[in-house]
């Protein structure tokens, strides 16, 4: 069952504190965007549910699967970059958000088992819901 996320916004200006069943977290900016950075921004905090679930998933399916995968570790950015290929940019250069991910498996694991768990990555559930349209209704509380 999911659980519901609670986001409380600080007296501290951005500081945010994110309470999920009994785990706190935290959610600053950065110093040089006007916060106290007491916590990841908003996007990394995007980037961890990414980053684990992942992981997350690679592990079960090794496990599954009974393959020597020793370790995970990924590594994600997200930036803003310019479009490629663009149908409707009139000639001019447009941004679109991005997303690198760069993983490390580490185990005596074939090029085959290797090129897998990359497949296997992009499946994992987070993965999914970024990549595929998402409504967000946004009501005010009674």
């Amino acid at each position: 069952m999911a659980r519901d996320v609670l986001v409380i916004g600080g007296q501290v200006r951005y500081a945010q504190t994110i309470s999920v069943g009994h785990h706190v977290l935290r959610a600053d900016e950065p110093v040089e965007a006007g916060g106290r950075d007491v916590g990841p921004d908003p996007y990394e905090l995007l980037l961890t549910a990414l980053g684990s679930c992942m992981s997350i998933t690679l592990r079960m399916y090794a496990d599954r699967k009974r393959w020597p995968l020793e370790d995970v570790r990924i590594r994600l950015s997200y930036g803003r970059v310019y479009m490629d290929d663009c149908a409707t940019c009139d000639g001019e250069l447009k941004l679109t958000n991005a997303i690198e991910v760069q993983l490390a498996l580490i185990g005596d694991l074939s090029e085959l088992q290797r090129r897998r768990f990359l497949e296997i990555a992009e499946k994992c559930p987070v993965h999914r819901t970024l990549t595929s349209p998402i409504p967000i209704h946004t009501t005010l509380a009674p």
